[in-house]
């Protein structure tokens, strides 16, 4: 029987960019907005869903007086992400 897939990860924002965060140590709101070509509206809403589920953590601080967002993926992000892609290749192990 195949496995529920995490409702988390069907958004595509959401897939890119904890995507994005598994490649680096951490990712702020600009570059993340830059990579996805997602609106700010829509990007900060996106972290907020994923930082709710404790798939990431947020941390917003100013430089100078310039504010600034930074992301990182925790591990329950990363075990969570590789259940959701393991689940997923279970739907397609027998093409």
């Amino acid at each position: 029987m195949l496995k529920e897939l995490n409702p988390i990860f069907h958004s595509q924002l959401r897939l890119a960019i904890v995507s994005l965060l598994l490649s680096v140590e951490e990712a702020d709101f600009v570059y993340l907005k830059e990579q996805t070509k997602a609106s700010s509206g829509n990007l900060s809403v996106q972290l907020n869903k994923l930082s709710e589920a404790g798939y990431i953590n947020v941390e917003k601080s100013f430089v100078g007086k310039i504010p600034r967002t930074s992301c990182k993926l925790t591990s329950k992000g990363r075990d969570a992400l590789e259940e959701y892609v393991n689940n997923l290749k279970e739907y397609f192990k027998d093409l």
